[in-house]
């Protein structure tokens, strides 16, 4: 044997040792790491849920290697505006997320949450859905807990027991305070109550994230009232679905915006979120008054059944809608009426025909009183512009949130943005509008979202952080769901990796269920 073979022999055994095992690896890829950064070429190594390495990594095995093919590879991404307290629990694969590109959740928004947060977080963890889950506490959710829909503001002892809910879901887990303040029973409280309940959080270091007063006529006074909980309370302020509705607000965005940079520039801590559509999504019952919602449905009933009361309703929704500038109620689309399934997707102004009503936006007024006594629906109203879309989506302090919950696939006809925000905007704007680059929006749908929920070891392709990744083609990556197709998925994200596992391969559903739940700051 030459001397040469055993020098060979003797050195084979240090090579094997210095091979590191991992759980997988990604190679060949583009990485944007979410800090804003220009994407460069390279690997990334993940074990026990966790990223090892990344970069050029050579020295490092595993029994499952992507080769990324000069795709995308970034954070996974975080929906920071979801409703997904009932449906995560239907359909734990949330394949509506998880085919968007998004690993993480932030719920209980708009005021509305888990009524208990420990048992929330206790049956995600157990559940273990597809994504993981983090959570709010909501507003309207405590006052009805104490107060139940009454129009009326808190007693001192009232307030103390809301307090300290607030208090309670901070200590279980909540990252913070949400509120709905154009729902019921959050639209009876004034500002002093809110930020009463933002000091509870804030003293948790929680944030305060809110669907405000009004996004149409009175946004202003709207976002200068939840800037004034943020001082007042001292916490960081997210203003949720930030937009302008009503034709006679288009082009406002400019106003509505400088708030938010003006606040900022005084030192206070105040974002947005967009969903990237001209139409909204909430329930029907939005169009009458605040007042006639007032406590339960046969309180609703009943006024809709006096005549002086029923006259005045009306009176102030035609007087709303002409205030909108718009001359009926076209704009206002079925996605979900329980009572008949054959509205859905039908117009206000359709409907009215259907029941052989004159064409007139009084007749159309009480077309929409009928049916919120009937239980209501979910609707899909077409009330912004395009213009503003792009405006708002231009803002550095803007994140990513659908606004949807987990929707049962087939069944009515949702917002499609429940299927397609990340790939709309990562399609649509990005690539082909250009609005923003790819390496701001994905800071935006990661390390923005984690800093401001903080979320800590999530929102960045970085070594220690957890291994929520997604692949994707930039080229390809579309949106495939529409007003009137709603229920399809977006295209375009090859693999999906949440917490280490693989629960997207090949542009296909693994039916892993890998999404833990995640803790606010206060977590005992």
């Amino acid at each position: 044997m030459t001397k040469n073979l055993l020098l060979l022999i003797a050195l084979i055994p240090a090579c094997v040792a210095a091979q590191t095992s991992v759980d997988l690896i990604i190679r060949n890829g583009k990485v944007i790491d979410g800090t804003g950064n220009s994407w460069f070429y390279g690997d990334v190594a993940v074990k026990g849920g966790k990223i090892v390495a990344i970069g050029k990594i050579n020295n490092y095995t595993a029994p499952k290697v992507i080769d990324a093919k000069r795709q995308i590879v970034a954070p996974g991404f975080i929906d920071v505006h979801g409703h997904i307290e009932s449906g995560i629990f239907d359909q734990p694969t949330a394949d509506n997320y998880i085919l968007d590109g998004v690993t993480t959740v932030v719920t209980g928004n708009c005021g509305g949450s888990s009524g208990n947060l420990k048992r929330f977080f206790y049956r995600i963890d157990s559940l273990h859905p597809s994504i993981n889950v983090a959570s709010l506490v909501g507003h309207n959710t405590v006052r009805e807990q104490i107060m139940k829909r009454d129009n009326r503001l808190p007693s001192v002892a009232e307030q103390r027991k809301m307090d300290s809910l607030v208090e309670q879901a901070m200590k279980e887990g909540a990252v913070g305070l949400s509120t709905g303040l154009i729902y019921i029973p959050g639209a009876f409280a004034n500002t002093a109550e809110v930020v009463s309940l933002a000091k509870a959080a804030s003293r948790y270091n929680g944030i305060y994230a809110s669907h405000i007063r009004n996004e149409e006529n009175g946004a202003i006074d709207a976002i200068n009232e939840a800037i004034q909980v943020g001082k007042e309370a001292n916490i960081p302020v997210q203003i949720s679905h930030f937009k302008i509705g009503g034709k006679g607000n288009w082009g406002k965005s400019h106003i509505t915006l400088g708030l938010i940079e003006q606040a900022r520039k005084e030192g206070w801590d105040v974002t947005i979120d967009q969903y990237p559509y001209t139409a909204s999504s909430t329930n029907l019952g939005v169009r009458l008054p605040e007042w006639a919602l007032a406590g339960g449905q046969d309180s609703v009933k009943a006024r809709l059944h006096n005549a002086v009361t029923r006259a005045q309703i009306k009176k102030e929704m035609l007087e709303q809608l002409h205030s909108y500038k718009f001359k009926n109620y076209s704009y206002a689309v079925v996605a979900n009426y329980s009572t008949d399934s054959s509205y859905n997707g039908k117009s206000i102004t359709e409907i009215n025909k259907l029941m052989g009503r004159k064409g007139k936006a009084s007749y159309e007024a009480e077309t929409i009183m009928d049916m919120v006594e009937k239980g209501g629906a979910q609707m899909v109203y077409h009330s912004m512009n395009e213009d503003d879309v792009k405006y708002i989506m231009k803002y550095p302090f803007c994140m990513a949130g659908a606004d949807a919950g987990v929707p049962v696939p087939g069944k009515g006809m949702p917002h499609p943005r429940g299927y397609g925000t990340n790939a709309r905007i990562l399609g649509r704007y990005v690539r082909d509008a250009k609005v923003i680059s790819l390496e701001e929006a994905i800071r935006r749908m990661t390390s923005l979202a984690a800093q401001k929920f903080q979320l800590k070891d999530r929102g960045l392709l970085k070594e220690g952080m957890a291994a929520d990744i997604v692949i994707f083609d930039e080229a390809t990556v579309t949106d495939k769901a529409t007003f009137e197709q709603p229920h399809q998925y977006s295209v375009g994200f090859q693999y999906v990796v949440v917490n280490g596992k693989l629960v997207v391969e090949d542009g296909k559903h693994t039916k892993t269920r890998s999404g833990i739940a995640l803790y606010g700051p206060a977590k005992l």
